[in-house]
């Protein structure tokens, strides 16, 4: 009998102990890992600027606050046998709402369908509290079997996992806005490398994460040599944060670094023009101005302007992604204004037409020439739509 006794009571520790360890783990790491840099952009946003978010502090904080929450419910509502883990519920819920966080939250913060889903739940869960406290006053949920402590701790992580799925199907997992919110954390902490490598091997992006690229390739002086190594999204408008705006760095960065701040929103052009007449603009804006050229397809501005910047002729270096430009342009103009010639680049040229030749129907001439030619600005200019 007291052997009984003892299995029993093992058996309630080690499946509390089980659940305890599972919703610690996860919800320190789901929130240090995951959600760190997204919880950045939410406090941002709601605090006005005035606080920043730790990751290590704030995950550790919230799952401290939320298991001392689990353990108040779990003295009031004495549920320790295979319904221990839906003392968790509330904590888990709670987790879900702060992992929903909208991707357009530095435009409009709503709560959206938790105003009512989340009072529903939680009557649907005292529901099921009250159900299982009768479980156990009438005694329905014991049984006399040896696999009574392994039935019972499977039942409770059964309990768990289900929960955590809930929370990770819940949360937030837009891959675009966490690439951009890292980035972004990451620009604050002048780790331009860092900015860099999330999402690299992504196709996905979108306009904010453009901008943001551009402005870590600028400040590593690398952005007319790298810039078409990344999808593009959007225009040479994008570049620069007029319309699209960071959520978390503040514009005034990619404003110093090009010069100054724009007063109002106006075309890129514009602003070039109005930096270089007040004499404001950085060496960093002429790389800005001819990318921008390229995005939008305008090789003839790009042509044009170049000179004012670069010195042109076969004997001086330029950037990767001028070169490729001046290619392209050379074999599209029959009376080119720019000559230049690299034999290298030439040699990569032939070798596209050939592919080009050889492969007449897409899309498989498309997917032969992304995997030779992914990252060249002669790809983007193809296919990008």
């Amino acid at each position: 009998m007291a052997s009984s006794y003892n299995r029993m009571n093992n058996g309630t520790i080690t499946h509390k102990v089980m659940c305890a360890i599972c919703f610690l783990l996860f919800s320190f790491l789901w929130l240090y890992e995951f959600q760190a840099d997204v919880l950045a952009v939410a406090q941002h946003v709601l605090s006005h600027g005035v606080t920043q978010y730790d990751r290590f502090v704030g995950a550790l904080v919230t799952t401290a606050v939320l298991y001392v929450l689990q353990l108040c419910i779990a003295a009031i509502t004495k549920l320790s046998r295979r319904t221990h883990a839906l003392t968790y519920f509330p904590s888990m819920l709670i987790l879900a709402v702060i992992s929903d966080v909208n991707s357009d939250i530095d435009l409009q913060f709503s709560l959206g369908a938790w105003l009512w889903v989340f009072p529903l739940l939680l009557v649907v869960w005292v529901g099921g509290v009250w159900l299982a406290r009768q479980m156990i006053l009438y005694g329905v949920d014991e049984e006399r079997d040896k696999n009574l402590v392994s039935r019972k701790l499977w039942l409770n992580l059964l309990q768990m996992t289900m929960m955590m799925l809930g929370v990770a199907f819940v949360g937030n997992t837009n891959a675009v806005f966490h690439y951009s919110a890292h980035a972004e954390v990451a620009l604050m902490n002048n780790d331009f490398d860092e900015a860099l490598r999330v999402g690299e091997k992504s196709l996905e992006t979108n306009e904010r994460l453009t901008m943001l690229r551009a402005f870590a390739l600028s400040k590593k002086g690398k952005l007319a040599d790298e810039l078409f190594d990344y999808p593009i999204v959007g225009t040479s408008e994008t570049l620069l944060p007029m319309q699209v705006k960071p959520q978390i760095l503040s514009a005034d960065s990619i404003w110093k670094h090009l010069g100054a701040r724009s007063s109002k929103i106006i075309p890129s052009e514009q602003y070039y023009e109005l930096m270089e007449r007040d004499t404001l603009s950085t060496p960093a804006m002429a790389d800005y101005r001819l990318c921008g050229y390229l995005i939008d397809r305008n090789l003839k501005a790009f042509v044009k302007m170049l000179p004012k910047y670069y010195e042109v002729s076969d004997s001086v270096s330029l950037p990767r992604h001028y070169k490729e430009a001046l290619v392209l342009y050379l074999h599209q103009t029959a009376s080119p204004s720019i000559i230049y010639h690299d034999p290298v680049l030439a040699e990569d040229w032939d070798n596209l037409q050939q592919l080009k030749a050889e492969y007449t129907k897409e899309p498989e001439r498309q997917y032969r020439i992304f995997d030779k030619y992914q990252k060249s600005y002669w790809y983007y200019y193809y296919y990008h739509k």
